[in-house]
C-alpha cells in the first residue's frame, strides 16, 4: 500500500513540472487570451450560469482560443504548457465565475491523464478545443475516499468491458464529451483502474440534474452506469494502476487547480467588497463605509488571507517544478488552505457589504455560496488535514 514516503518526491513525475517555466515562455499570450474571454464571455454570463446554466459558451470560447489544449502536447496541436500556466488561467476564470473555473479545473485534470495514457485521437481533439473531459470518481459507496471505488468493471464477450456504477458527483455530468472513470480492477489485486468513457456510451444516465447551494452551473450531477460497455482499449494505464495515476498525476493537478480557482474567487470577493465599501456612503455624516476602522480591519484581514493563499499556491508550483522534497506536503496543503481562506474571506466580504451583500448584483453572495463547495469536494478539507497529519507523523497516508 502506498505510504507518505513513496507518495512523496519520487512519485511526482519530474518532466511535466520542470518543463513548465521554459514552456510558458513559448506562449506569452495565454493569459491575454484568457482575460479577453473572461471580459467578453465569462463575466457577462456569470449570473446566468449561477442560475444553473452550464457554461457551454465559455468552454467553446476557451477551446477556440486554444486554452482547452493548454496542457496538450505540441505534437498533437496543443500549447505544450504546464501546471503553472493552467493554474493562472483557472484563477482568472474562477475569479469571474466559480462554476466555469471548476469545469475548466476538472477538464485539465482529465487532460493530464489522457495526455499520458489516452488515445492520440482524443488528445488531438482536446488540443483543437473540440473535446471537454472531466473526472468521474466520487461514489456514494466510498464517499470522499476517492481512491477506493466500489463500482465494477467486468470482462464480457467480444473483448469488451462492462461498467456498473453509481457515481454520486461528476462535474460537467451530461455535458462533457468523456469521463476519466474509476472502477475496481478487472483482474488485478489492487484498489482501482481508470477508463476513458465516452459520454454517449449506452447505459450511462444522469438520474437527476444538479441543484446545489453553490457552483450551480457546473452540472455536478450523479452518473449511473448500468451495463455500460466500453472497449478494453479504453483502459487508461494498467489494470490496477488507478491509484498510482490518481496520486502522481491527478492529485497534484486537482489540488493546485482547485486552489487556483478559489484564490481567484477570493480575489474577486475582496475586490467587490472594497469597491462597495469605497462607494457606499453615510449621507448624514458624509463618510463612506471605508471610513470606518472596523470595515478597514475586515478588508485588511481579507487581503492578508488572500495573499497567504496565493503565496502557498505559488510555492506549491515552485516545489513541483524544482522537485523539492516538500512537494507532496505542499500539494496536500494547498487546497486545504485555499478552502479555509475562501470560506473565511467570503464571509467577511458579506459583513463588509452588509445588507447589500444579499443583492445579486453585488456579486458577493454568489462567491460566498461557491466558496463553501471547496471544503466538501473530495479530498475534503478534513481528509486533507488527516493526510497532512499523517505526513508529519511519518504514517502511511492510506
Amino acid at each position: 500500500m502506498p505510504t507518505t514516503r513513496n507518495l512523496g518526491r519520487a512519485c511526482l513525475p519530474a518532466g511535466p513540472w520542470r518543463k513548465t517555466m521554459a514552456a510558458m515562455q513559448s506562449d506569452p499570450g495565454h493569459l491575454q487570451r484568457a482575460r479577453r474571454i473572461v471580459d467578453e464571455v465569462i463575466a457577462p454570463h456569470a449570473c446566468e450560469v449561477d442560475r444553473g446554466v452550464f457554461p457551454r459558451a465559455a468552454m467553446r470560447s476557451l477551446g477556440a482560443a486554444g486554452l482547452l489544449g493548454l496542457l496538450s502536447a505540441e505534437e498533437v496541436g496543443g500549447a505544450g504548457l504546464g501546471l503553472r500556466a493552467a493554474a493562472e488561467v483557472v484563477e482568472l476564470v474562477g475569479g469571474a465565475c466559480g462554476s466555469t473555473g471548476m469545469v475548466l479545473c476538472m477538464h485539465y485534470c482529465g487532460v493530464a491523464v489522457i495526455e499520458r495514457h489516452g488515445p492520440r485521437s482524443i488528445r488531438a481533439a482536446i488540443a483543437a478545443g473540440e473535446h471537454v473531459t472531466t473526472l468521474a470518481f466520487s461514489e456514494a459507496g466510498s464517499r470522499s475516499h476517492f481512491w477506493a471505488p466500489v463500482s465494477t468493471a467486468r470482462s464480457v464477450a467480444g473483448g469488451r468491458i462492462r461498467l456498473d456504477a453509481e457515481k454520486s458527483w461528476s462535474t460537467s455530468a451530461g455535458e462533457a464529451d468523456s469521463y476519466v472513470w474509476s472502477s475496481q480492477p478487472v483482474a488485478a489485486q489492487e484498489l482501482s483502474t481508470l477508463w476513458l468513457v465516452p459520454a454517449g456510451t449506452p447505459g450511462l444516465s444522469i438520474p437527476r440534474p444538479f441543484d446545489g447551494l453553490g457552483l450551480r452551473g457546473n452540472s455536478s450531477a450523479p452518473i449511473r452506469a448500468d451495463n455500460a460497455l466500453v472497449d478494453a482499449s479504453a483502459m487508461l494505464g494498467p489494470d490496477g494502476g488507478g491509484l498510482d495515476i490518481m496520486m502522481t498525476t491527478i492529485l497534484p493537478h486537482f489540488q493546485v487547480l482547485s486552489a487556483a480557482c478559489y484564490v481567484g474567487l477570493v480575489d474577486a470577493a475582496v475586490a467587490g467588497a472594497v469597491a462597495h465599501a469605497s462607494r457606499a456612503r453615510f449621507a448624514h455624516i458624509d463618510q463612506t463605509l471605508a471610513d470606518l476602522p472596523t470595515i478597514r480591519a475586515f478588508v485588511a484581514r481579507c487581503i492578508v488571507q488572500r495573499d497567504m493563499a496565493r503565496a502557498l499556491l505559488s510555492d506549491t508550483l515552485s516545489a513541483l517544478e524544482a522537485g523539492r522534497p516538500d512537494a507532496q506536503l505542499r500539494v496536500l496543503e494547498v487546497k486545504a488552505a485555499a478552502a479555509e481562506v475562501a470560506t473565511t474571506v467570503t464571509e467577511l466580504a458579506m459583513r463588509i457589504c452588509g445588507g447589500a451583500a444579499f443583492r445579486k448584483e453585488v456579486g458577493v453572495e454568489r462567491q460566498f455560496r461557491d466558496a463553501h463547495a471547496a471544503t466538501v469536494m473530495s479530498p475534503t478539507t478534513d481528509l486533507l488535514y488527516d493526510f497532512i497529519g499523517k505526513h508529519a507523523c511519518g504514517l502511511p497516508m492510506l
